[in-house]
């Protein structure tokens, strides 16, 4: 089975300029989960509010911490997790592009 979560977005703390330790920006959250359904599933809407919690609490410097961060937490919070593709993007800190970075993770 695969679960998609595309654009999942708020405001957060991301960044280690000066303005953004101090100001909440937006970020975009783009997911796909792979896992074996054997009559246990995924609930994808815990999986949206975990990420969602865990970058408000944690307030990242870096996108590549805030990445690893969540491929840890997700893991041990949904198991079933085999593969995980994870994009965190910065669409607002460039005036003319969005930043993201993204990495996939096999378990």
């Amino acid at each position: 089975m695969q679960i998609s979560i595309k654009d999942l977005e708020f405001e957060t703390i991301i960044g280690i300029l000066d303005f953004e330790r101090i100001t909440k920006q937006k970020v975009r959250i783009n997911c796909t989960i792979d896992y074996v359904y054997d009559k246990q599933f995924l609930d994808y809407a815990l999986v949206t509010k975990h990420i969602e919690k865990q970058m408000l609490e944690k307030e990242f410097e870096l996108i590549e911490e805030a990445l690893l961060s969540l491929k840890s937490s997700l893991k041990i919070e949904f198991p079933l997790i085999s593969t995980l593709f994870l994009k965190i993007s910065k669409p607002d800190i460039l005036a003319n592009c969005e930043v993201s970075l993204s990495e996939t993770f096999k378990f």
